[in-house]
């Protein structure tokens, strides 16, 4: 039988700063004490909640040397134990470049979604790519990164080519880095590249429903063609159109890294 414990007295190391993330002025960051068992073993990336609340349900959770109970609350200091007697089974991580066409999530009836597409099986996409978009998504069966990569208290590059119906104004660069209002609310800055009279490339640290869009409406143009090539460091590069890698190595420790995700 394997233990691991983890003892909480100390506050919980914020995220490095690095390419591709960095945290946003908040006091979220901080745990805040007393919890729930399964949020604190989220937050520890041991497992999601629902997997938390099947290793309490097991009996493989022990609070002060006790067996912990569903809802169970830990407290500062607490001593946290998790015993299993088999090795983990490693996640995988996959890049796929979705096709136009193809839904997220929430497929209907008659739709693709992008883990049938894909044709890969127990994974499920992290974030969004709306139908009319195309390139990078990612699929895995770890849960625990959800929350890492799409908790809007950090920042994760995520990297498009636009393509749009008129030619760019000359202030267009100007105003998308530095913010739209849309309806109540500022995008935050961007970084633009102008490849084209028709052309650019943006880098965006947050994900609104069809923000991009949105914004060049905003600008008084139309968004013709619109890719993602990057999210932090995993990058699409030359995948072909409804393809997928897996995502191993450097590039995966690099990427987990960033998420402050321990490999498994």
């Amino acid at each position: 039988m394997q233990t691991g414990k983890m003892k909480h007295s100390n506050p919980k190391r914020r995220p490095r700063l690095g390419r591709g993330r960095r945290p946003e002025p908040s006091s979220s960051l901080e745990p805040a004490f007393p919890m729930r068992i399964n949020k604190y073993l989220a937050m520890e990336s041991v497992s999601t909640r629902r997997g938390a609340d099947e290793l309490v349900a097991k009996g493989k959770v022990m609070i002060n040397g006790k067996k912990a109970l569903l809802g169970q609350k830990v407290n500062e200091g607490d001593k946290v134990e998790i015993a299993t007697n088999k090795k983990a089974k490693p996640f995988r991580y996959y890049a796929y470049n979705k096709p136009k066409g193809v839904i997220s999530h929430s497929a209907q009836f008659g739709e693709d979604d992008v883990v049938k597409a894909s044709g890969l099986k127990g994974v499920f996409p992290i974030g969004r790519l709306d139908k009319d978009s195309h390139g990078l998504i990612i699929l895995t069966d770890d849960g625990r990164i959800t929350d890492k990569l799409l908790n809007p208290d950090y920042y994760h590059e995520k990297e498009y080519v636009v393509q749009v119906q008129h030619d760019l104004r000359a202030s267009f660069k100007e105003y998308m880095e530095a913010g739209i209002t849309i309806d109540d609310y500022t995008t935050k800055p961007c970084k633009v590249k102008i490849i084209g009279p028709k052309k650019f490339g943006i880098i965006i640290t947050e994900g609104k429903k069809h923000q991009i869009r949105r914004m060049c409406e905003i600008m008084h143009n139309e968004v013709t063609d619109l890719k993602r090539t990057r999210i932090m460091n995993i990058r699409l590069a030359d995948l072909p159109d409804n393809a997928s890698r897996q995502i191993l190595g450097d590039e995966l420790h690099e990427f987990l890294e960033l998420l402050d995700v321990v490999e498994r």
